[in-house]
């Protein structure tokens, strides 16, 4: 029978397979949640950093309101975030976002938009994030639903507003047409002013 270790022990081959060596790890215990592993990738030269999340797969999504949850159907997920330097302070965050399934009840999906309520990092503008699609294979599993791996991108109060009001291709678009680095720890505002009728 597949158990938790198989589960996990795949979604790390996937990260190791995509981003290389490991470069360390971290693990974060919240009340009520297994503990939540967190993987560094790089740097390496001038490559990016990557974060990535290990345990939030074990627990199968659920629609907080319904009455039983089938472990056969609820999506599992788990989470990247890519950034142009090591910023080590956001693990925890990493491991607050894949915990906040279980602790809050939120189904994690592309565009949508998770808050922290805090900076993602040390000094960070960002205090929340956009839910990219998958840009990687999805992990097969005997229990249940494959995993997903899905990349988060760092926004500000500004772009969290903006996506709100105008979605998450409008704000995607108005990034790319700003020539925004996405993986950069300061961002400009620049092209978020357009009026909702513009978008």
């Amino acid at each position: 029978m597949p158990s938790d270790a198989d589960l996990l022990t795949a979604v790390e081959a996937a990260w190791v397979a995509a981003f290389g060596p490991v470069g360390s790890r971290g693990s974060v215990s919240f009340v009520g949640v297994a503990p939540i592993d967190v993987l560094r990738f790089g740097p390496d030269g001038a490559g990016p950093v990557r974060y990535a999340t290990v345990g939030m797969a074990r627990t199968p999504m659920s629609d907080p309101q319904a009455v039983v949850v089938d472990a056969s159907t609820g999506p599992r997920v788990e989470l990247v975030l890519t950034l142009a330097r090591r910023e080590d302070s956001v693990l925890r965050t990493m491991a607050a976002l894949a915990s906040a399934p279980t602790v809050e009840g939120l189904v994690l999906a592309p565009d949508g938009t998770v808050e922290t309520g805090h900076p993602l990092w040390d000094g960070a503008e960002f205090t929340a994030v956009l839910i990219d699609p998958p840009v990687l294979p999805e992990v097969a599993t005997d229990m249940g639903q494959p995993v997903r791996l899905l990349p988060v991108v760092p926004i500000t109060a500004t772009e969290l507003a903006y996506r709100r009001i105008h979605g998450a291709a409008a704000l995607r678009e108005a990034w790319r047409e700003a020539g925004t680095d996405l993986r950069a720890p300061v961002r400009a505002r620049r092209g978020l002013d357009r009026p909702a009728a513009e978008a």
